[in-house]
């Protein structure tokens, strides 16, 4: 019974694992796109994993997981079943302990193949013990081969999917309208994949239970034949049976008409969660796509910590200690693998979502929708018997994303990240195999070495979680503000645009401080109100600084180009300042032409600077509304202007200069004095073009 007990914390261990790791292939998107704040994230994925895992998943499950060994069940006894069992125990454990390194280190790995490579592990000790052939190299092969094609075929469907939008929707003349028209017809095909991967992967459990029961006449009506399956929907023999399709259809039609309807009564163009336009319409869809592949996550991932588990039950609760080729899953086994992959979600979860949506490629909801709709696809296909091959949800999904990153171009996605991900998932099988094999070869089948190991292996986990806590984010930090009803930008560029009105003010405030002193008044108040303006600016640009180093932004251009616009965008600010002070050295040149020429360079400046505002407004617009065709061709038309604008500032600049210069010889100083302004507030004209230009790279992704 102690050993028994030692599995089952083992099991809701692993349990704990599969939720902190994979809940990110359901969630990361949504998060890195802001389509969902990360506590909004970890309620919902901790919700529906549940959910699925409880409610979808099988009440019988293969005693041998994966079709990793073979075992003639018909030579079995119970020396075999209780090896069988104990290496079960070495698999879970192995593999739960290289899931906690991986989370750790927010790489996302499969579940699927670290379980896998613990059977395999234990599968090679046992062939040398037993003097038998049990792993089944074909299934290895396969698992070897998903590491490529499932990531790949991934990419391609999402790219191709975010092509399609791009082409259909964001490159139209006007976005918004055709999205209102468009949306729902795409929501069809969307909802027609979902519904198929719901009823084969999602709900086969309940398929198999309503045919035994009687309640469906055979599960085949609606579940892929297994083998010798044929195309043909009306054939007994189907591998999508006509019911499975009809079904799927109508919940793609259903989806279709409830989105055209919510389309006709909102506004997609007034600012809400963040968003407006033809990104506001793809939130719904992401987020409805991201708690599907939650759902169908815990019906499946469940058996990956209570199916060894339930082998174990059954060889060491019963007096026979046989095993079977099925084993019965009890309720409270159910119940605890569910609750531990809702408590994993809660607790760890976030620690990938981070990765998968932040770190390899900036996530928009369009981007997301064709991330997550690409992995749905891909894995449908591959979970159908005339392929049947075990791919990973989390290599399907990152590959999704790099897909819809590299429709941005190659630089849009960070590959060192995509390597370090890369490398974990091919360490995944054999570190997992050599843990259990380690394990079981030093528990030799004995319980009360099991009993000491199983104990030792949780403290050296816990000991080395200990000692690398440094630096440690922990989940109360990580979720503190994330679900808070303070209103928080969905991008850089609000707070951008909040700096570029500073800016402007510290330039209309640099404007009457000009004038007053072109009008030989005292303009010591509207000096100082400059003064204040551009410190009001340094404060808005710090804070927006302190956000980026906290990783809470996406980008629509990388990191350092951002960075150099806010830098492009102060000057402005500075350069006005310096024109105030310079205003309060001594009085301006007494001259009425060369006055009056100073103030229509001032007005030609902030005519300039009030251009590049609506230029930043535009930017704004465009990361929060989608990256259409349409935005960008304006904010393109707005930079142009600014340089134009820029232009007519140097014209008056150059003819009030050549006027003070031709008449200033009898007062050098006064005259030297005027020209020192002239060019600071050129200086200003020339920083609003040079941050303007510097919004180029966002417009040639």
């Amino acid at each position: 019974m102690v050993v028994i007990g030692l599995a089952l914390i083992v099991c809701a261990y692993m349990a704990w694992n599969i939720g902190a790791n994979d809940v990110a292939n359901a969630m990361g998107t949504s998060v890195g796109s802001k389509a969902l704040t990360l506590k909004q994230a970890v309620i919902i994925a901790a919700i529906f994993e549940f959910a699925g895992a409880f409610f979808a998943g099988d009440a019988v499950t293969d005693t041998v997981r994966k079709g990793i060994l073979e075992v003639d069940f018909s030579t079995v006894d119970a020396g075999i079943s209780q090896d069988i069992a104990f290496g079960f125990i070495a698999a879970m454990m192995a593999a739960a302990t290289w899931l906690t390194i991986a989370t750790r280190m927010g790489l996302p790995v499969s579940t699927t193949h670290s379980i896998i490579g613990g059977i395999l592990g234990v599968g090679l000790v046992l062939e040398v013990d037993h003097n038998a052939s049990y792993i089944n190299w074909g299934v290895v092969g396969k698992v070897v081969m998903s590491w490529v094609a499932s990531p790949l075929m991934g990419g391609l469907l999402a790219f191709f999917s975010y092509w399609i939008i791009k082409k259909t929707i964001l490159d139209a003349d006007n976005p918004e309208k055709r999205s209102l028209w468009l949306a729902p017809i795409l929501a069809f095909p969307t909802f027609f994949v979902l519904g198929l991967a719901l009823q084969f992967k999602a709900l086969k459990g309940f398929f198999s239970k309503a045919a035994s029961n009687g309640w469906i006449e055979n599960k085949y009506d609606w579940l892929p034949v297994k083998e010798n399956g044929v195309f043909n929907p009306f054939a007994e023999n189907a591998w999508f049976p006509i019911n499975s399709l009809i079904l799927a259809a109508i919940i793609g039609a259903i989806a279709s008409y409830c989105l055209y309807l919510v389309l006709r009564k909102i506004d997609i163009n007034e600012e809400s969660r963040g968003f407006k336009g033809v990104e506001r319409i793809f939130v719904w869809l992401q987020i409805i796509t991201a708690a599907y592949v939650a759902f169908a996550h815990g019906a499946n991932d469940r058996s990956n910590a209570i199916g060894p588990m339930a082998a174990v039950w059954q060889v060491l609760s019963n007096d026979s200690g046989m095993l079977m080729e099925k084993a019965p899953i009890p309720l409270w086994l159910i119940l605890l693998g569910s609750a531990g992959i809702a408590i994993g979600v809660m607790t760890w979860g976030w620690r990938v979502m981070e990765t998968v949506g932040k770190k390899i490629t900036e996530i928009t909801p369009t981007r997301g929708f064709a991330a997550e709709f690409g992995a749905a696809t891909t894995i449908l296909i591959f979970s159908m018997p005339f392929l049947a091959v075990p791919v990973s949800t989390t290599h399907t999904l990152v590959g999704a994303v790099v897909g819809v990153g590299l429709a941005g171009g190659a630089k849009a996605v960070d590959f060192r990240v995509f390597g370090k991900i890369a490398a974990s998932w091919v360490a995944s099988v054999p570190v997992a195999a050599f843990g259990a094999a380690t394990i079981y070869i030093a528990s030799g089948g004995d319980n009360l070495k099991m009993i000491i190991l199983l104990p030792i292996a949780f403290i050296a986990v816990g000991y080395v979680m200990w000692n690398t806590r440094d630096g440690e984010v922990y989940v109360e930090e990580a979720l503190s503000d994330a679900g808070s009803n303070e209103e928080k930008p969905a991008t850089p560029f609000e707070l951008f645009h909040e700096h570029a009105e500073a800016v402007e003010k510290t330039v209309s405030h640099m404007l009457e401080a000009v004038n007053k002193a072109a009008e030989g008044e005292d303009a010591s108040e509207e000096i100082q109100a400059t003064i204040d303006a551009e410190l009001d600016a340094d404060i808005i640009k710090s804070r927006l600084r302190d956000k980026m180093s906290e990783s809470e932004f996406r980008l629509i251009v990388s990191l350092d180009d951002f960075l150099h616009m806010l830098s492009r965008q102060d000057r402005i600010a500075d350069y006005a300042q310096n024109v105030a002070e310079q205003l309060s050295f001594r009085e301006l040149y007494d001259d009425k032409e060369a006055r009056e020429l100073l103030i229509e360079m001032a007005n030609a400046v902030s005519e300039t600077v009030a251009v590049y505002e609506d230029a930043v407004e535009a930017m704004r617009d465009l990361s929060i509304g989608g990256e259409t065709k349409v935005a960008k061709e304006k904010v393109a038309k707005l930079i142009k202007e600014v340089n134009l604008k820029e232009h007519e500032a140097d014209v008056v600049e150059a003819k009030a200069a050549a006027h003070v210069f031709s008449t200033g010889d009898e007062h050098a100083l006064a005259a030297m004095h005027m020209y020192r302004v002239l060019q600071r507030m050129d200086d200003v004209a020339n920083a609003c073009e040079k941050a303007a230009n510097a919004f180029l790279p966002s417009l040639s992704r």
